[in-house]
């Protein structure tokens, strides 16, 4: 479950807004966009050669558990988590909406993935980033909830265009 008050408290421009930060369980027009959106941006920022993006269906096909963050009205997030054995999982397809941004949406969405991990009964949870100046503010996000970098784990090899990055829970 996600701490909210705590979300509140570090964005009290937000007292009122009421984030939910619900599972997806089946693939909405709202969530497709999302991901959609995430899919073309990083394919756009990154060589296809150095780029790990998952589309909406292989997401789904790998086990990942994908959530949403919703104000009233808008999915504002989205974060998913996949499994790479039945103790580590992975951090993927995190991506909040440019309109939503330093509004702490993503805190909100690692600390419902950290959450759902431990519920998972998983002890440790990884995730792959870029290395370059656009994915700053995602390295800070996640250095923030105790990550720390890592060599790269499952299937991935040495890249210059990625960071990696991983925590005990």
């Amino acid at each position: 479950m996600v701490n909210l008050t705590a979300w509140r408290q570090l964005r009290p421009e937000l007292q009122n807004t009421a984030l939910r930060i619900e599972p997806v369980v089946a693939l909405t027009w709202d969530v497709a966009e999302l991901l959609t959106r995430h899919f073309e941006m990083m394919q756009a920022q990154t060589p296809s050669e150095s780029c790990h993006v998952m589309s909406a269906d292989d997401l789904f096909a790998a086990g990942a558990k994908v959530f949403a963050a919703r104000d009233d009205t808008t999915t504002l997030g989205i974060a998913a988590i996949k499994p790479l054995d039945s103790t580590h999982g992975e951090l993927k397809s995190m991506h909040t909406r440019v309109e939503a941004r330093s509004r702490g949406v993503g805190a909100a969405l690692v600390q419902r993935i950290l959450s759902e991990a431990t519920d998972l009964g998983m002890t440790r949870i990884s995730l792959e980033t870029g290395s370059e100046a656009p994915f700053a503010p995602a390295r800070r996000l996640y250095e923030r909830y105790g990550f720390d970098y890592c060599p790269p784990f499952g299937d991935y090899v040495e890249d210059p265009l990625s960071v990696f990055m991983t925590r005990t829970l």
